[in-house]
């Protein structure tokens, strides 16, 4: 028997595994897709500058001067105005809901005040859960002001041009005024954990059953479709609750992240992320025909949710087409929820969108999930 290479063999194999390759279409797909959507996402969703951040005015007087700054901070990129009102009670509720990243206050007398000499607040609050969302935003801030009265501050009124600036800025920087990473991270990290460990275990558990050829014994049952769904993942809430634990009980002894709101309203948004992401695990496992292509699908989906989300890049940094996608993914209403209720003390109204958003979720993925396994019972 020669030992020498032949290329007539080494060609036989490599044209066998071309045409494996070939037939498994998913795998292909995704050694293709998978640098493609990388490629994409970094290269234009991602932005760590974000700009045209939503922004509510309290102001009770129009003046040119007031006018002015109101141009220069929605002229800036940075300041997107998109209510004024006069209830500091709803500026507030609007930033616990994380409707809007700050809300400027210019009290009434402002202008009158100015003129005399008497450096009247101007007052910025921020939500600051997120710092790499506004620390660009709240640091341009007192420029951008200054740069917008430099018309205003001319003639008669040149007398207060010079520095310090006729006008006293306030920021505060709620809900994370130091700034402190860990508690923007250490919370996300509980929605990104769930959604990788979840969606995995219970696409590779069905998918298994196939493998192992025990999936004859689950058709040949009497129970239904979705009788075997909550079956299936029932065991997988377990351990979506034991993660939970471990993570709050870390983020508490190890890294002292606050949590200021209802325990109540947080394991019930806990709850249906769990089901959401149980349920597309499910899905997945009845388009994958192995435990590879079960782990493909997961990670196909993982990527986007981790970059898209808002865990990794400030959400209101990406385009708008980006911002869309992020909106379709639970963990992007997850940690908006999680969030909101540890660090903000947000109430149920304040955080019924995100709910209500994965609860859909978890219903449409429940419904393709049971359609494509009864065309498996067929």
């Amino acid at each position: 028997m020669s030992t020498r290479a032949s290329i007539s063999r080494i060609w036989a194999v490599w044209l066998k595994e071309l045409i494996q390759m070939r037939r498994d279409r998913l795998t292909f797909g995704m050694m293709l897709g998978i640098p493609i959507i990388q490629l994409i996402l970094f290269g234009y969703a991602i932005n760590s500058d974000p700009k045209h951040l939503p922004t509510a005015i309290i102001i009770e007087e129009q003046t040119p001067i007031v006018r002015s700054i109101l141009q220069g901070l929605e002229n800036s990129g940075y300041y997107d105005i998109v209510l004024q009102t006069f209830d500091p009670e709803e500026g507030n509720r609007l930033l616990v809901s994380g409707k809007v990243a700050f809300v400027i206050t210019i009290p009434t007398g402002f202008t009158e005040r100015l003129v005399r000499g008497e450096r009247p607040q101007i007052f910025i609050e921020a939500d600051a859960s997120d710092p790499s969302a506004s620390s660009n935003a709240i640091g341009r801030a007192r420029l951008i002001i200054a740069s917008s009265l430099k018309r205003e501050l001319a003639g008669s009124l040149d007398y207060l041009a010079p520095v310090p600036e006729p006008y006293d800025l306030v920021i505060h920087a709620e809900y994370n005024p130091e700034g402190i990473t860990h508690y923007n991270i250490v919370p996300g990290l509980l929605g990104v954990i769930l959604t990788m460990t979840l969606v995995m275990i219970t696409s590779i558990a069905m998918t298994r059953e196939s493998e192992r050829g025990t999936m004859e014994n689950l058709l040949a049952m009497p129970a239904r479709p979705l009788e075997v769904m909550i079956g299936k993942i029932t065991p997988y809430i377990m351990v979506g609750a034991v993660q939970t634990t471990v993570i709050l009980i870390a983020a508490r002894l190890l890294f002292d992240v606050p949590f200021v709101g209802s325990l109540g309203l947080f394991l019930l948004g806990v709850a249906v992320f769990v089901v959401a992401n149980l349920a597309l695990g499910f899905t997945f496992s009845t388009i994958a025909r192995s435990q590879m292509q079960a782990m493909q699908l997961t990670f196909f989906f993982f990527l986007p949710s981790m970059l898209l989300s808002g865990f990794m890049f400030p959400f209101r940094g990406m385009p708008e087409w980006a911002q869309n996608i992020g909106s379709v993914l639970p963990l992007t209403h997850f940690l908006r929820l999680v969030r909101g209720v540890m660090l903000k003390g947000a109430s149920f109204p304040d955080v019924q969108t995100p709910i209500l958003a994965m609860g859909v979720f978890a219903i449409v993925a429940t419904s393709i999930a049971m359609l494509r396994y009864r065309k498996t019972l067929d």
